[in-house]
């Protein structure tokens, strides 16, 4: 299997990963094996490992029906990175908050506009916010 992630992503800015994400949606990776992969390097897993634990979270939790997939790729990340025996839940909070605050929302369905038929947040920028708000939490 090619490696979707050929460079090192530790040396890349939030913003770089961010449109790393927005590259491999599309490539193999949904929303939030997108964004786990855009932290490959720090994470010291594979790309294989980390298709793995984004599978079920493509269209979001429950394929639109909960929280959107980015966003959960951002809460993988975070919790693999940052979590050493103590809890992080103030981090978990204010990655949810950020990515509220510069999506909307955080339910697909509702990013989407599935029930008002107004979207409030493309998926790529869904990806680009929720690597912005896992950024500051690290």
């Amino acid at each position: 299997m090619d490696n979707l992630v050929d460079i090192n992503t530790t040396t890349l800015s939030a913003e770089e990963k961010g449109e790393l994400a927005c590259s491999l949606r599309g490539k193999g990776c949904n929303c939030c094996q997108a964004v786990i992969m855009a932290y490959k390097d720090e994470l010291g897993l594979s790309e294989q490992d980390i298709k793995k634990m984004g599978a079920a979270f493509g269209g979001g939790m429950a394929t639109m029906d909960a929280t959107c997939g980015a966003l959960v790729g951002a809460g993988i990340a975070l919790g693999l990175i940052k979590y050493e025996d103590t809890p992080i839940r103030g981090n978990a909070k204010a990655l949810i908050s950020d990515f509220k605050e510069m999506s909307k929302a955080t339910s697909c369905r509702d990013l989407k506009g599935i029930d008002t038929g107004v979207m409030l947040t493309s998926c790529e920028d869904c990806m680009r916010n929720a690597v912005k708000a896992l950024s500051s939490q690290l």
